[in-house]
């Protein structure tokens, strides 16, 4: 069976292989086509902006145009997460900036991106003043340095949560007094024993643990809340006590407490959120934002109306810890139309646009003062808790070769949540891949 499963994933990354490459092509041939319509015929000049284009994004992309017209007009360039994973817009965008004929002028990239695409990135600080940055979420814009040098700009932030279900907890005994523990952060042991007690022989808690990012950001928070940390002596190491018993205790949710499925082993966010909705699952961890990127039904939009938000549960003696998400934007260097694309960044921070997006698309705000409008947080009153949230986060690594290392985390803890190998093994083996292929020590100062 391990012999079937093996070929089964060399099959599937063949194909996906070859999925990529055709994207490529098709992205490449596009951009090339529009880099001989960079001006319009009355001189406006036009600059294009790769991301995920939500409906808040291209309001935001109007609203612009309209602003300078005559002058500028940007062109988005659609990339969206329905179609494109994570790792998939990162070859794209990482593929086609190799060419230095790329006309791709503005591009988002996920915030732990950036010491991937520096070398690709225009030098930002002499276009920005620090006043303005001050308005920016501390948090957010940490990201966006490489060093001392500033190489992008958030869009926006994003932090782990648990929802859960408001009527199922109403129907169970406890369930409305432990619904009032949860809007701080209740321990893992008063979860496991409520849920033991409230929900039995049933599933009550989701989290995403197939092989890509999302697993590493469960596993940095779970890691974080019990006080490890991924280094020892400034070397990266898994094999370390907390590292060891953060795994384990994943494991241990769906294999001995039974309160996770072992199909969390296949999901991602969005499969986890919809097996939560439809299954009646009444806990699970996803991101603040998440309904931005998921279709509802009618039905599943019923429910959505009876979720909650709260901290992800803690260890005991330990404080709440969350990941953070988020996407900053980047000027290509090789752009022919740096001063217009600054522009347009400095118009995506502006208070007004970080305000649409939200109000639009979900995507929650990078500028400090909309945590604190009155009329904001009266009309979305969890905007106020998500800023305690924030407060509690804890960024990924800060490594050159981040999603290589991610790529060798998320492969050997599925192996270990999916019962293919020990948790101890899996361990042994991160630190050793990591190793042989000399990955130590690129740790950014």
């Amino acid at each position: 069976m391990r012999f079937n499963a093996a070929q089964s994933r060399d099959r599937y990354g063949l194909l996906l292989t070859v999925f990529i490459l055709m994207i490529i092509f098709i992205l490449v041939f596009n951009l090339v086509s529009i880099n001989k319509e960079r001006f319009s015929s009355n001189g406006v000049t036009r600059i294009y902006f790769a991301d995920n284009m939500s409906e808040g994004h291209l309001a935001l992309v109007q609203r612009f145009n309209q602003r300078f017209a005559g002058e500028i007009e940007v062109v988005p360039i659609d990339l969206p997460f329905t179609k494109f994973s994570t790792n998939e817009r990162k070859e794209l965008l990482a593929r086609s900036l190799r060419s230095r004929d790329s006309r791709i002028d503005v591009f988002a990239i996920d915030l732990i991106w950036t010491p991937r695409f520096v070398k690709w990135g225009e030098p930002l600080s002499k276009y920005f003043m620090q006043g303005d940055l001050a308005q920016v979420l501390p948090q957010a814009l940490q990201t966006c340095y490489f060093g001392n040098s500033l190489v992008g700009v958030p869009i926006y932030i994003d932090v782990g949560v648990m929802y859960y279900r408001r009527d199922l907890l109403n129907r169970v005994p406890g369930g409305r007094q432990f619904s009032q523990k949860l809007k701080n952060s209740v321990r893992w042991e008063e979860l496991i024993a409520f849920s033991q007690q409230a929900f039995p022989d049933r599933p009550i808690y989701l989290f995403q643990a197939d092989r890509y990012e999302g697993l590493v950001c469960n596993y940095f928070e779970i890691l974080g809340n019990l006080g490890g940390s991924p280094y020892q002596n400034q070397v990266l190491s898994f094999t370390t006590p907390q590292s060891y018993q953060a795994a384990q205790f994943m494991y241990d949710l769906i294999h001995r407490y039974h309160l996770a499925p072992i199909e969390v082993t296949h999901f991602n966010e969005r499969e986890s959120y919809y097996y939560a909705l439809r299954n009646d699952v009444p806990f699970f961890r996803g991101w603040s934002g998440y309904l931005k990127d998921i279709p509802l039904t009618t039905a599943d939009s019923l429910i959505v109306q009876q979720l909650e938000v709260a901290m992800l549960p803690h260890f005991d003696n330990q404080q709440p810890t969350t990941i953070f998400g988020g996407w900053n934007l980047m000027i290509s260097k090789y752009s022919s139309h740096k001063t217009e694309a600054v522009r347009f960044l400095n118009f995506m921070l502006e208070e007004e646009s970080q305000r649409i997006l939200f109000e639009t698309s979900g995507f929650l705000p990078t500028r400090k003062s909309l945590y604190t409008d009155s009329i904001l947080t009266r009309r979305y009153p969890y905007l106020t808790f998500l800023k305690k949230v924030i407060e509690s986060g804890q960024h990924r690594p800060a490594l050159i070769e981040y999603t290589r290392i991610s790529d060798i985390l998320s492969s050997y803890l599925n192996r270990a949540l999916s019962g293919e190998i020990s948790v101890a093994e899996a361990l042994r083996s991160i630190d050793a891949t990591i190793a042989k292929q000399k990955l130590i020590g690129l740790r950014i100062p």
